[in-house]
Parts: structure tokens; C-alpha cells; sequence
């Protein structure tokens, strides 16, 4: 597949996009300051570009099977997450590409139902903030006419050991035994690119843990 992506470069975006090349995939990888990307592969392309502008969205995913966005706050307002999601739902209406899958948070995950996780005394509370906005921007894809698919981690994310022994679920946080909440970034981007390559999840969350 001819993949696009936004926020390769981060935590998250930079384990998705080896796992995408690990799978032969063509990628082309949109940040601001391509120098800052350090890796090549023969099937890697790099493109400046901006998700918070749609005419710059419209210019770098044409051609491409399906956009995947990894968009962080690293050095940013979490008001980044909303407006690229805003961004890339006006560029991709534009161009006609339906397929979108996106890194949400786990905040918008519910803890019983019709109770999410960042309304739950249990969540972080350094961290509701970005909760929220991850909130905003999933309700904003929700009303959009794309083909998007929302990939939560768990709870706790973070480097690891690729496995590619997790859990699978949609709506509800996913917790172990000990009711622990946890994801290797490695894992999670093999969840993440399962769905690109094999959509089950459209027009919906997904999520994955141990």
C-alpha cells in the first residue's frame, strides 16, 4: 500500500512507520523539518508539510491508499490534536481519500459504560487536559464522512519489546489480571498497521494492551 503519514517522528509515529516499512509498504513521511528525520529505507519518502494546514494536506496525500496521523504535542499546545484533526478531515474531503487512520488516547475509552476514561477519578490528572482534546478531536472525525478508525493504546504507553502479544477491543479500556493498563509502542504499531492493512474497526475505536 501507498501509505501517508503525519507525526512520524515521534514516540509513537516513528514505531509505525518501521513497522509499515518492515511490512513493505510504500511510506512517505510528513514533518515540518525533514532534516529531523533520521532514517532512510529505500521504500521511505519524506515530505514537508503541514496537518494544521489543509491545502498543505491536500498537496502531500494524493496518490496515496490511505493517511495515518500520529499527530503529538511534543513542543505544542494539546489544542494541536483538535485542530489537526480538523485540518486533515477538511484536506482529505477535498482530495477524496476516505481511509484514516489516526493515534487517539485512551482517555476516550470507557471505564463502564457510558463512563470514559478521563472523566474517571482514576485518570491522570496531569494529563486530562490532553485527554479532553483527544476527546474533541475523536467527536470531530465522528461527525466527518471519512473512513477513520480511532487506535487508543492502553493506559501506559511506552519503548518496549515487539511482542505481538496483546489484546484486541473497541470500546472499553483493556486492563491484565492485575487490572494493569499497558502497551509497548512497538506493539501498539503493530495493532495500528494491522487495521491499515486490514480494516475491522471503521467508523470506530479500537484499542490494544496486554
Amino acid at each position: 500500500m501507498k501509505l501517508v503519514i503525519f507525526g512520524p517522528t515521534g514516540m509513537i509515529g516513528s514505531r509505525i512507520v518501521d513497522e509499515a516499512l518492515s511490512r513493505a509498504h510504500q511510506v512517505t513521511a510528513i514533518t515540518r523539518d525533514p532534516s529531523r528525520f533520521s532514517i532512510s529505507h529505500q521504500n521511505l519518502t519524506i515530505v514537508a508539510g503541514n496537518a494544521l494546514d489543509p491545502a498543505s494536506v491536500v498537496d502531500v496525500v494524493k496518490d496515496h491508499d490511505a493517511v495515518l496521523s500520529a499527530i503529538g504535542t511534543s513542543g505544542s499546545s494539546v489544542e494541536v490534536i483538535a485542530d489537526a484533526a480538523r485540518s486533515l478531515i477538511e484536506g482529505l474531503s477535498q482530495v477524496g481519500i476516505r481511509r484514516l487512520v489516526v493515534v487517539g488516547g485512551a482517555g476516550v475509552l470507557e471505564v463502564e459504560p457510558g463512563v470514559e476514561f478521563v472523566d474517571s477519578p482514576n485518570f491522570f490528572e496531569a494529563y486530562r487536559p490532553l485527554g479532553l482534546v483527544h476527546r474533541q478531536a475523536y467527536n470531530l472525525y465522528k461527525t466527518s464522512d471519512l473512513d477513520w478508525t480511532f487506535v487508543c493504546p492502553a493506559a501506559e504507553i511506552a519503548p518496549g519489546e515487539r511482542t505481538g502479544k496483546f489484546q484486541v477491543g473497541a470500546d472499553r479500556l483493556l486492563t491484565n489480571e492485575k487490572g494493569e493498563s499497558r502497551i509497548s509502542a512497538e506493539d501498539f504499531a503493530i495493532a495500528f498497521v494491522n487495521e491499515v492493512e486490514t480494516p475491522q474497526y471503521i467508523h470506530h475505536r479500537l484499542t490494544v494492551a496486554y
